[in-house]
């Protein structure tokens, strides 16, 4: 494979010392793929990213020149002698989800851009108010319908002649001027053009002549025609009329005939704006249209984008079912905002308004009427009197207007300058459809383009498979085909790559930042495949992760399509079907942590199975393994039962779940199961055990939910998002440590609490960093950078703490401890070593105590949290709700998890996992399998039962799967014969 030189056939890594890796060197085949596999934290990724990644990242960055590396700043070098033979690299990882709510799956892939630009070249108008096609208006049209005004009404005339361009158009105002025009408005603001008018060179600007200024009266026909004639030429075929209302009343009045004629585009400081074309209107309303171009239809543009929501489809607003979340609660108790406040005037106010609304204080909520309900909601225009002292004199009782405890907070939102004020009032805000647009983004006028009958948002509003064969059978005229050939190719292409990758389930217009990170990292994948370069080294993080055994196929033909282009693929997976379809495998390890950082070994599947040292090579071989359970547990003989759940695909589904048992809910990718539990089960028993969320729509009843004492999320989301927060502190560990320091000799004599060992307050800590060792540097519109103190050199701590010591180490070197050595440094302190043993029991020997929050993994953060429930004295009634607990975990780290999570259900608990790892499925004892397929074409319930029966039911998915890894099981009946008993 490799020739004499050694470097043109292979990457050759040459002493690699990243992180924990132990001065490593190995050679890696180009243009083949390459899977890197390890236990958890045994260095995968600090060969793959860190290290191979970053250095060639490094060297592109390099290769620019001066002017463009000072933009992009300096990367470190990471520390390897040397590397050669390196492509140009590109990283497609799982945490490059876009978190931006305007990114959607259109735009993220640009497949949105070509459906704009075929929109944009070949649609056809029509007006969004009677869906007649719209045709350009003549200038008698425009008089007749600015005459419609009523009498008297001043408004001007303007000929847009620049629309978001940049520059300062000196030469433009300069021309305007001498050809005789003396006012222009430049931004919405008007000028004298005899003044001098400077603009911004590198902004955006509008610039609008002001043809004529005139009051609608008997005889200005023939004017006004010749200034709309001198306006249309000017602006190329469109002109503003801007009405100028004296007051109020005339404004509103103003305003409803604009709306009226179709013709309201946006209120402006001054007026409002009625735009006029020459090349399209409706016939009837008048609806203008302006000449379609791509832009129109980005909702990313204000040419484009809903003028209420801005292009977001969805606005911030208080909701009253978060305001009141718990309707059967009295009044006085039910409305949160002012239960929780501590201030007696809110309660003074609510007695008072029950006097003069007639209800009590201590009357149930839902029994108030509507009326009353909307009063203490949203206020009313009659005063109240309250019964309480004034604040401004000696009285007894005044008279207030009351305004209501919605339109209160968003006053107190708009008025705090505290930030937990502003977070306090967040827990109330949730984000609502807009009611203007829909949630479609887009402004009427651009959804009324068509073409063959329908408009963009039918395109972006269905799945992705169903979008591909609405495009096969579209009919376009001759001109419109020609126009749309390449364009459709384009987009035809790029909806495949996502069916390939196995999204066909996904649409168009879904939110980026709702996607998971599998999701997203295949839709990356599927770009690159569509940008068809050759010749570069893609490093991939666990492409399989959130991905169903029956979707895993498609995913590595996309893989092997990416290598038959002479791309070189380096893939951190721990996926079985993944592993054995590689053309060299790198196991790194043996362990993890300072045991790991070491190449095991490489090859084949064959070298790496033979190999004795090998814990990778031990599963697949099937020298280890992990082993089917002989019998199911019966559980408590209690359940827990859903009724009619119809949430986004979900069909009016009942489920049942057994509790005291393990649980796995499985599917194919976008079957239901998150919707199941994430967005229906687990709010619904927030709401019934926490009473601070409402009840979640989407189910009519759950029951079962008396047998339950509290629920528990374990998720992937972070444990911090600062360096505050880290593994000990989060555990509750440091509580323990910081008490064992205050105990000492040193400590005693100087007066220290355990608070001096906090980073968190005053008085231990560093100062210059305020605890975090780092000190954060804000990058505007990149990541934040973390820069290590300067003072405290990453410590934490001040020069006096530090002096502390016990066993001669000081708080920070205990923090700078692997879990595994702070067990043994521990030993004789239960309160600590009780903390610390659950994180090891769940594998993470090898993390520091104070390693900062941002730099663990979801797996990482989820086990963490996982020990934390461990370490805590169990009821037997807790619900346990873990979405995907293995990703990101080897064969060895998916045996360790299973361990703890079957301890939580033995002490009769029940663990409820959204999984598809084969390992985990045929360990649980009851299996929900939702489908058939994803999207429109799953929500429904396949089977149910136990591992074996699932196996029997041949519609499923998972039941074929799951045959095949228990057919060989002893003792155990597969197929038909479990699914009969």
């Amino acid at each position: 494979m490799m020739n004499g030189n050694g470097g043109r056939d292979c990457i050759h890594v040459q002493g690699a010392r990243q992180h924990n890796l132990k001065n490593i060197s190995l050679k890696i085949p180009r243009n083949q793929l390459v899977v890197i596999t390890g236990v958890s934290g045994s260095g995968k990724s600090s060969l793959a990213f860190d290290t191979i990644f970053a250095e060639g990242q490094r060297r592109y960055v390099e290769s620019l020149s001066a002017y463009a590396r000072q933009f992009l700043g300096q990367l470190d070098k990471p520390d390897v002698d040397h590397i050669d033979g390196l492509s140009p690299a590109i990283s497609i990882d799982q945490k490059s989800t876009s978190h931006n709510p305007r990114s959607t799956v259109g735009t993220v892939t640009e497949i949105y851009d070509y459906l704009r630009l075929l929109f944009g070249r070949a649609g056809k108008p029509f007006c969004p108010v009677c869906g007649l096609p719209i045709e350009p208006q003549t200038i008698e049209q425009i008089v007749d319908q600015v005459l419609e005004l009523p009498e008297g009404t001043r408004f001007q005339l303007l000929a847009p002649v620049v629309r978001g361009k940049k520059g300062t158009h000196a030469k433009l105002l300069s021309a305007l001027a001498s050809e005789g025009f003396v006012r222009v408005r430049v931004d919405g603001r008007v000028h004298e053009l005899g003044e001098k008018i400077e603009l911004e060179k590198n902004q955006s600007h509008t610039v609008e002549i002001v043809v004529d200024r005139l009051v609608r009266r008997e005889g200005i026909a023939e004017r006004l025609a010749d200034s709309l004639a001198t306006a249309l030429e000017r602006a190329e075929g469109t002109v503003v009329v801007e009405l100028l209302p004296r007051d109020d009343e005339e404004r509103a009045r103003l305003v409803e005939i604009s709306r009226h004629h179709g013709l309201h585009d946006s209120e402006s400081e001054v007026g409002i704006e009625m735009v006029f074309s020459a090349n399209y209107a409706c016939p009837v309303h008048g609806s203008v249209m302006e000449e379609l171009s791509p832009r129109m239809f980005s909702f990313n543009s204000p040419y484009g984008a809903c003028p209420s929501c801005h292009g977001l489809g969805a606005i911030q607003e208080f909701s009253p079912d978060l305001v009141v979340p718990d309707p059967a609660k009295p009044v006085s108790e039910a409305v949160l905002p002012w239960a929780e406040s501590s201030n007696p005037y809110y309660g003074e106010l609510l007695k008072s308004l029950g006097k003069q609304l007639g209800f009590s204080p201590a009357s149930p909520w839902h029994l108030l009427t509507r009326t009353q309900r909307q009063t203490i909601l949203y206020g009313s225009e009659e005063r109240v009197f309250v019964d309480a002292e004034s604040f401004y004199n000696n009285t007894r009782g005044y008279f207030t207007k009351f305004e209501g405890v919605i339109p209160g907070l968003k006053r107190r939102l708009a008025e705090a300058t505290s930030d937990r004020v502003k977070l306090k009032l967040e827990q109330y805000i949730v984000s609502q459809p807009c009611a203007e647009c829909k949630g479609t983004r887009l402004k009427p006028q651009v959804t009324a383009v068509k073409i063959a009958g329908r408009s963009i948002l039918e395109f972006t509003s269905v799945p992705i498979d169903t979008c591909l064969g609405m495009l096969d059978t579209l009919t376009l005229s001759e001109r419109q085909a020609r126009i749309a050939h390449e364009v459709l190719r384009e987009i035809r292409a790029r909806l495949q790559f996502l069916v390939d990758v196995g999204l066909e389930y996904l649409t168009l217009d879904r939110s980026a930042n709702t996607l998971s990170g599998g999701e997203a990292q295949r839709i990356r994948l599927a770009t690159q495949i569509g940008s068809g370069l050759t010749g570069v080294l893609y490093v991939l993080d666990e492409p399989s992760i959130g991905l169903h055994q029956r979707d895993n196929e498609r995913l590595l033909r996309t893989l092997f399509r990416l290598r038959s282009l002479d791309n070189t693929l380096l893939v951190v997976e721990h996926d079985e079907d993944t592993m054995r379809a590689a053309d060299h495998l790198i196991d790194i390890g043996p362990g993890a942590g300072v045991h790991g950082g070491r190449v095991v070994a490489q090859g084949t599947v064959e070298d790496i199975v033979t190999c004795p040292e090998s814990i990778t090579g031990a599963y697949l071989s099937g020298r280890r393994r992990i082993e089917t359970p002989a019998a199911r547990r019966c559980g408590n003989g209690l359940s827990l039962s859903m009724r009619g759940a119809s949430r986004n695909n979900l069909r009016s589904v009942d489920v049942e779940i057994p509790l005291g048992k393990f649980v796995c809910v499985t599917g194919v990718s976008g079957s239901g199961k998150s919707t199941l539990i994430n967005e229906i089960l687990y709010p619904y028993l927030k709401h019934h055990f926490g009473r601070t969320s409402p009840r979640p729509v989407g189910v009519e009843a759950v029951e079962g939910v008396a047998h339950l004492d509290k629920v528990i999320v374990i998720d992937q989301s972070p444990i911090g998002r600062t360096p505050r927060s880290n593994p000990a502190t989060y555990t509750g560990a440091f509580d323990a440590i910081r008490e064992i320091f205050s105990m000492t000799i040193e400590a005693k004599a100087r007066g220290y609490e355990p608070g001096r060992f906090s980073f968190n307050v005053k008085g231990g800590r560093c100062e210059a960093c305020k605890g975090e060792g780092v000190n954060v540097i804000a990058m505007n519109f990149l990541p934040d950078v973390y820069v290590q103190c300067d003072v405290c050199k990453g410590k934490r701590y001040n020069r006096e703490t530090l002096q502390v010591k016990y066993k001669n180490k000081t708080i920070a070197d205990v923090l700078e401890m692997t879990v595994e050595e702070a067990c043994q440094f521990f030993e004789n302190i239960p309160k600590a070593i009780n903390k610390l043993e659950t994180l090891r029991q769940v594998g993470l020997d090898y993390i520091r105590l104070g390693q900062p929050a941002p730099t663990l993994s979801g797996g990482e953060a989820q086990r963490i949290k996982l020990a934390t429930e461990l370490s805590r004295r169990s009821t037997g009634k807790t619900l346990y709700l873990l979405d995907e607990p293995s990703t990101g975990l080897s064969f060895y780290d998916v045996h360790k998890l299973l361990d703890v999570l079957v301890k939580l259900v033995d002490t009769g608990n029940t663990v409820v996992v959204i999984e598809h790892n084969l390992d985990m499925l045929r360990v649980c004892d009851w299996i929900i399998d939702l489908g058939p397929e994803g999207g429109r074409k799953g929500g429904q319930i396949v089977a149910t039962g136990t591992p074996e029966q699932v196996a029997g039911v041949e519609d499923s998915y998972t039941g074929q799967f799951l045959r095949r890894v228990l057919e060989h099981a002893p003792g155990i009946l597969v197929g038909s014969e479990a699914a009969q008993q």
